[in-house]
C-alpha cells in the first residue's frame, strides 16, 4: 500500500477514538481510523448475542487452557468463553509487572466500547476542583461551566437513560427516561433517605442503554446481555453510533489490523507529519500522513506510542519534556463493600434482566462530613432474586431439587464500592526494553499500588455498606474487602496528563502536546484526577471539545 495523505489520523477506535472519528468526519475532514486488532461488524459479528447458557460447551465459563493463555485476565470476573475473542490474548501481548497491575484490554474494532458497563456519570465542580483545593498533584486546567455543554453535546447523541436527582455532587444531565428499581430496591432506597435524613441517596444508574427508539437504534429489551455484542444497538459501542456516523459522511477510512508503532515528528515545523503502522497480519510497514494526529489508543497504549515517538529529540518520547509522561497512572479502587438477604419480599419478582443497577452518590468529605483521607466514593449495586444456579451449593439430587430450582430464590441486596484514587508521580508505566510482544515490539512495565489514603477509605467503602444495609432491614449482612489491585475497575487514567504549565503536564487544556500542538490525546490518558465516577462520558465530552477546538485552529492555520 503506497503512502497516503488524511487530513486526520485517529489511532483507536473505542469509545473516544470513536467519537473523534464521528466529529472529525463531520466537520468534513478525511479522516483515516487505525485499529490495531481485528475488524467486528455491527450485528454481523456478534456471534454469540442470541445464545443461552447452554449453548457453550461449558455453559460460559472459563476453562483450564483459558486460564493458561488469559493468565491476567482470569484474575477478574472477565474471563468466560461467551466473548473470549473480545479480550486481548496475555500470551500474545505480554506486560511487565513491577507491582502487580491488572491490565484488562481488548484489540478491536469498537475496543472496549463492546464490554464496558456503561454507567455513566457527570464530574462536578467537586471534581474538577479538588487537587487545587488540597493541594494534590496539579490543578485541572478547566471547569465544569467549560465542560458542561460538551456532556451535553454527547449525552444527546449516545442515550443515556436516567434520572434527574438534582444532586449538586452528580450533576444531572440530557436523559433519556430512566430505568425503573425493583421493589427491594425502591424499598432500600426510601429506608436509606429516612435513615441518614437526607444526606445520603441511592438513586438508579445512569446508564448508556437506551430505554427509547433513539438516532435509529432500538430501545434496551432487558436481556442483559451487552457485553455478547447488542443486535438493537441498545447500548451505546463504537459500532451501534459513532462509527455510521462518521461512514455516513462518506470521508472516513477504517484500517483494522494497525499497530501504529510511532508519531512521526518534524522538528523543524515543531508538527507530527503522521504515523508509522505495523501491519499485524503481514509484519510489513507503513506510512500515513496527515495535519492533525488524535490518540485515543487507550490510555496506556497511547503513552506507549509517546514514549516511541521523537526519541531523537527526546529520549523519553514525544510529551516527555515535562517529564510527567507515564507517571500519575491511576484507576479507581474497588471490591471492597457488603451484601445481604431482603426478606419478606417472597411474593414479589422483576421483569426482564435490566442491564442496570442502582448507585449511591458519594457523600465522604461533602457538606460538612470530614474523614482522614481526602476524597470519596461511590457504590454500585442492586437487589435481585437467586436463580437455579443456587442449587449448585445444595448438594440435592433428582426430580425434588429440579422442581425447587423453578421458583426464584431468596432476594439479595449488595453494594460494591467504588473509591477515588489520587494521583502520585511514582504510580507509573514505562517501557521494558527488555521484553517484547508477539510482533517483536517493547511492552510496558507497571509499576503502581493503592496509597495510605485509598487504603484508609477502603476501610469506609465496606464498613459504610454494612452499615447502610442493615438500617435498610437487610439480613445477614456481610462486608468484604480485597486486595485492590490496581487495574481491576477498568478504569485506567492518567499518564499524559493535562495542565497550564508545559513544565508540569503532557498536554494543555485543549488536549493538545506542548511539544507538537497538532497531536492530541483525549483517551484516558489527559486525566488529572479520577473523581469516584466512571470516567468514560468525559474522555467523551473532552473528545468533543478538543475536536471542535483542532477543526477551529486548522482553519485559522494555526496547525
Amino acid at each position: 500500500m503506497p503512502n497516503q495523505y488524511f487530513d486526520a489520523i485517529v489511532v483507536g477506535s473505542g469509545i473516544s477514538g470513536g467519537w473523534a472519528a464521528k466529529e472529525l468526519t463531520e466537520k468534513g475532514l478525511n479522516v483515516l481510523l487505525l485499529e490495531r486488532g481485528r475488524n467486528i461488524e455491527h450485528i454481523k459479528d456478534y456471534v454469540n448475542a442470541n445464545k443461552e447458557a447452554w449453548d457453550f460447551p461449558h455453559r460460559g465459563n472459563k476453562t483450564q487452557q483459558m486460564i493458561k493463555d488469559y493468565p491476567v485476565l482470569s484474575r477478574k470476573y472477565a474471563l468466560n468463553e461467551t466473548n473470549l475473542d473480545y479480550w486481548v490474548n496475555d500470551k500474545e501481548s505480554p506486560y511487565t509487572e513491577i507491582q502487580r497491575y491488572d491490565w484488562t484490554r481488548g484489540y478491536q474494532v469498537g475496543g472496549r466500547s463492546l464490554m464496558w458497563g456503561r454507567q455513566t456519570y457527570r464530574w462536578s465542580d467537586l471534581d474538577f476542583e479538588a487537587n487545587a483545593k488540597e493541594g494534590i498533584g496539579i490543578d485541572w486546567p478547566v471547569r465544569y461551566k467549560e465542560i458542561a455543554p460538551w456532556y451535553d453535546h454527547v449525552e444527546k447523541f449516545a442515550g443515556i437513560s436516567g434520572n434527574r436527582d438534582g444532586l449538586p455532587q452528580l450533576p444531572d444531565g440530557q436523559f433519556l427516561p430512566p430505568m425503573e428499581m425493583n421493589c427491594v430496591e425502591k424499598d432500600v432506597a426510601a429506608r436509606i433517605k429516612t435513615y441518614y435524613q437526607g444526606k445520603r441517596a441511592m438513586i438508579i444508574g445512569r446508564t448508556a442503554n437506551i430505554t427509547v427508539a433513539h438516532e435509529g437504534r432500538t430501545a434496551c429489551q432487558f436481556r442483559n446481555k451487552c457485553w455478547l455484542g447488542c443486535p438493537f444497538g441498545a447500548y451505546f459501542s463504537t459500532q451501534s453510533s459513532t462509527l455510521p456516523a462518521a461512514m455516513k459522511t462518506g470521508r472516513l477510512t477504517l484500517r483494522p489490523w494497525s499497530i501504529v508503532t510511532q508519531v512521526l515528528y518534524d522538528k523543524g515545523r515543531k508538527r507530527a507529519t503522521g504515523v508509522e503502522v505495523l501491519d499485524a497480519e503481514t509484519h510489513k510497514t507503513y506510512r500515513f500522513d496527515s495535519k492533525i494526529v488524535f490518540l485515543n489508543a487507550s490510555t496506556f497504549n497511547s503513552a506507549w506510542i509517546l514514549m516511541n515517538s521523537a526519541t531523537n529529540i527526546w529520549p523519553g518520547g514525544l510529551g516527555s519534556s515535562s517529564g510527567q509522561l507515564g507517571h500519575n497512572i491511576m484507576d479507581h479502587h474497588s471490591e471492597s463493600g457488603a451484601s445481604g438477604v431482603m426478606e419478606g419480599y417472597e411474593d414479589k419478582y422483576y421483569f426482564g434482566r435490566r442491564a442496570n443497577g442502582i448507585y449511591v452518590p458519594r457523600y465522604r468529605n461533602l457538606f460538612g462530613d470530614k474523614r482522614d483521607y481526602l476524597r470519596g466514593f461511590g457504590y454500585q449495586g442492586g437487589a435481585g432474586r437467586q436463580a437455579y444456579g443456587r442449587g449448585v451449593a445444595e448438594l440435592g439430587i433428582g426430580a425434588e431439587m429440579k422442581e425447587e430450582l423453578t421458583e426464584p430464590g431468596t432476594w439479595t441486596m449488595g453494594l460494591s464500592g467504588f473509591g477515588e484514587t489520587l494521583p502520585d508521580y511514582n504510580n507509573k508505566v514505562t517501557l521494558d526494553k527488555t521484553r517484547t510482544d508477539k510482533w517483536g515490539l517493547n511492552v510496558l512495565a507497571f509499576d503502581a499500588a493503592l496509597k495510605e489514603n485509598e487504603l484508609k477509605m477502603r476501610k469506609d467503602m465496606e464498613q459504610d455498606a454494612i452499615e447502610m444495609l442493615e438500617a435498610a432491614g437487610v439480613k445477614n449482612v456481610r462486608g468484604r474487602t480485597e486486595k485492590g489491585y490496581p487495574g481491576r475497575s477498568i478504569h485506567e487514567m492518567g499518564a499524559a496528563r493535562m495542565g497550564a504549565d508545559p513544565k508540569s503536564s503532557v498536554l494543555n487544556k485543549f488536549n493538545q502536546i506542548w511539544d507538537a500542538p497538532n497531536v492530541f490525546v483525549t483517551d484516558g490518558s489527559f486525566m488529572v484526577s479520577t473523581a469516584c465516577v466512571n470516567p468514560s462520558l468525559t474522555y467523551m465530552a473532552f473528545t468533543a471539545r478538543a475536536v471542535d477546538y483542532a477543526v477551529d485552529e486548522l482553519k485559522k492555520r494555526n496547525l
